[in-house]
């Protein structure tokens, strides 16, 4: 098996890319006013990747279908959004996820046969032709577990070239109604012979270029900034510093939590006493959207409460005393917060 930008099997069956647009390995032609920028090597380093994914991806299709199954690259392209959706026949499983933490939306594609097949094998069958229907609400939720494990794969073999955390966001059967992007986006496709049993297909994944090329060049891409574009990056990344430095945050002081049946909270009035779990000689907890971050004792300065912030207990270690106003006065220290 060769794999390339272009590149296809040799020994494929008649009609098996007819769905890609019937590619064979003669000659392309050449858009000079849309070069190509995928080199050699972004190239080899996503196959690499595709390779791993591929090999995984055929080893949890044949433990969780218990069929045999094979899944091997066959081209890596760079084309725009709207040619590959052009390219889609229909009905498809169109499955879209993120890609976080990078922007965009992709694709996982593959035949609704070979979808209905897997489900198939899922439920005990044999497999065989399928029906080429939408899938049902007990067939829906198979599907979805079955491609949440494959972007797993997919996350495993990525791990080289970044860390992505794909999540699906939904399927459609329609390639037209898929909107991960604008008709002249470019995308990075590539193309799967994909057997299940004696199903066939070509699965393709569809990622956003603009996402995956920075990941691709890797330290290389920091080379190509001008130095307006450095000193503007480092001129907004000091503003962000000092934006998050002067961002007032609520804090508060807190005791241990206590707890009550239902019937006691109800039946609370004014003046009764609910006892705490709180030690007088532990300090309080510091916190933030529920995050401690420092540990306190209580006190006044002048007519407001006030706390002293201490360093935080030690397990065996005897708790700080409590202090007197005129020490959270001097070390000014103290933090006002309400009750």
């Amino acid at each position: 098996m060769t794999q390339s930008s272009s590149a296809t099997g040799s020994g494929r069956t008649p009609g098996k890319m007819s769905r890609r647009g019937g590619k064979t390995s003669g000659p392309e032609p050449y858009d000079f006013r849309r070069p190509t920028k995928l080199s050699r090597e972004h190239i080899r380093t996503l196959q690499i990747a595709y390779e791993t994914f591929a090999r995984q991806y055929a080893t949890l299709l044949t433990t969780s279908l218990r069929a045999v199954s094979q899944v091997s690259l066959v081209s890596i392209e760079q084309l725009t959004y709207d040619e590959y959706i052009s390219g889609l026949s229909s009905p498809t499983i169109v499955a879209m996820f993120n890609i976080d933490p990078l922007p965009g939306t992709a694709i996982l594609e593959f035949s609704l046969s070979t979808a209905m097949a897997c489900i198939d094998h899922m439920l005990g069958g044999p497999g065989g032709p399928q029906p080429q229907r939408p899938l049902s609400d007990i067939e829906t939720p198979l599907l979805h577990s079955l491609i949440e494990r494959t972007l797993g794969e997919l996350r495993y073999a990525f791990e080289g070239i970044v860390a992505v955390r794909p999540t699906m966001t939904t399927i459609e059967y329609n390639p037209q109604f898929a909107q991960a992007g604008a008709t002249s986006d470019a995308v990075i496709v590539s193309s799967f012979e994909m057997r299940v049993g004696t199903e066939e297909c070509i699965a393709t994944i569809c990622l956003p270029f603009g996402s995956i090329f920075p990941r691709l060049q890797g330290e290389r891409g920091e080379g190509v900034l001008t130095e307006a574009q450095r000193v503007a990056r480092e001129a907004a990344y000091r503003n962000v510093v000092a934006g998050l430095e002067g961002a007032p945050i609520e804090v508060a002081v807190r005791f241990q939590p206590v707890r009550m049946h239902p019937a006691d909270l109800v039946g609370l009035r004014p003046g009764d006493v609910v006892p705490l779990a709180h030690t007088t000689s532990t300090p309080l907890a510091v916190t933030t959207a529920d995050i401690t971050f420092a540990y306190a004792v209580p006190g006044a300065q002048g007519n407001r409460m006030a706390c002293l912030v201490v360093p935080s207990p030690q397990p065996g270690q005897r708790a700080a005393r409590r202090p007197s106003p005129g020490q959270l006065g001097q070390k000014n220290l103290a933090e006002e917060t309400s009750r």
